[in-house]
């Protein structure tokens, strides 16, 4: 017999910190963290790009595990880092596309 994940929610934290800090869904919780340091300028392409990947993997955990927890950790660390990570990776890119066109031309 096979459970379905939309019958059985998540069992309710048993205190405060393990609400809000999912500590058995390491991906999620390193794409937060990772997320939330990729808006420093420069950093954001080594740690936006890892948070976006881990906080994939952490919501793929947190589907398959809901006693992990962590899928808002790990969305904020998707979107956060994908968007801090992609763009400021596509930003170098123009600069230096835009560098290279000004002294070949």
């Amino acid at each position: 017999m096979t459970q379905d994940n939309a019958s059985n929610p998540a069992p309710a934290a048993t205190n405060a910190a393990e609400f809000f800090v999912p500590y058995k869904n390491g991906f999620a919780l390193a794409a937060y963290y990772l997320g939330i340091f990729a808006f420093i300028p420069v950093l954001g392409i080594l740690l936006g790009i890892p948070a976006f990947f881990c906080g994939l993997k952490g919501l793929s955990l947190a589907r398959q595990h809901p006693e992990a927890r962590g899928k808002v950790h790990a969305w904020i660390g998707i979107i956060v880092g994908g968007l801090f990570g992609f763009g400021q990776l596509a930003l170098a890119i123009l600069v230096g596309v835009g560098l290279l066109i000004s002294v070949v031309g």
